[in-house]
């Protein structure tokens, strides 16, 4: 299993038990607040580099 999936596999488990232990709109700004706060994180280089490997593997 690569290293994607790993990451996929628990992001889904993580939603999950929060899902059953908070309310929805809860788990909503945990599931889409965490990425973002990750990315705004980053130096612009690092999410011009970002965006350019993810249309990669899109196939553009």
């Amino acid at each position: 299993m690569s290293n994607t999936a790993k990451i996929a596999v628990g992001g889904v488990a993580v939603g999950l038990i929060l899902w059953i232990w908070l309310p929805f709109w809860a788990v909503l700004l945990i599931v889409l607040g965490v990425p973002a706060a990750a990315y705004m994180t980053l130096d612009p280089s690092q999410r011009r580099r970002l965006r350019r490997v993810s249309r990669k593997e899109i196939g553009h």
